[in-house]
């Protein structure tokens, strides 16, 4: 059995759009970010958590990941407030920041990892787009107070590199590594999005 140690509607929806059937099994840990720690560290060490804090029966694999937004060494987390989110905004707009998330994957034999990084440029924006766009309430819980897949992607002018793993799992890598591993059978088909 496969377990998607999220609570992220996103991650779970990706892996069902290529038929990749995955329990939810949310782990409950400290994700804030210790200090002094580089932003690779942090998204390492959080997924790394998130799939030993999971319970699983013996044979069950357990999927996790973590991502977060950098711009000038610094991780943009989940705003806690439309104050907070528009400041994040404020610092992306008009300029190129980075998208990483890294992956654990925890079976019987051990666990494996991998992480992946896209970049990211943001239009220029003024306050009457940022406001409008923090009125919305898109941005609650989304790294880097922003959802490309949603509203925001009018924000956005491009994406090098993976476009899902800005959403929040890199589905190429994650679905490479769940059938080096044998964690999942997967035929490509459409699944069923939830």
């Amino acid at each position: 059995m496969l377990l998607l140690a999220s609570a992220s509607p996103r991650r779970r929806e990706l892996l069902a759009r290529v038929g990749v059937a995955a329990v939810v099994r949310p782990s409950d840990i400290d994700e804030r970010q210790h200090d002094g720690e580089a932003p690779l560290a942090y998204v390492r060490r959080v997924a790394a958590e998130k799939a030993a804090a999971c319970v699983r029966a013996a044979g069950d694999f357990v999927l996790a990941a973590d991502t977060i937004v950098e711009i000038d060494g610094v991780v943009l987390g989940k705003a806690a407030d439309d104050a907070e989110a528009a400041a994040m905004l404020r610092r992306l707009v008009g300029r190129t920041h980075r998208v990483t998330t890294a992956v654990c994957l925890l079976g019987p034999d051990g666990a494996s990892g991998l992480e992946v990084t896209s970049e990211v440029d943001m239009v220029a924006a003024g306050e009457d787009v940022i406001a409008d766009y923090v009125a919305s309430g898109e941005w609650r819980g989304k790294a880097g107070a922003y959802a490309v897949q949603g509203i925001a992607a009018a924000l956005v002018s491009a994406v090098r590199g993976s476009i899902t793993n800005v959403i929040g799992l890199p589905l190429a890598e994650v679905v490479a590594l769940l059938r080096e591993r044998g964690a999942a059978a997967i035929t490509l088909r459409a699944g069923t999005p939830a």
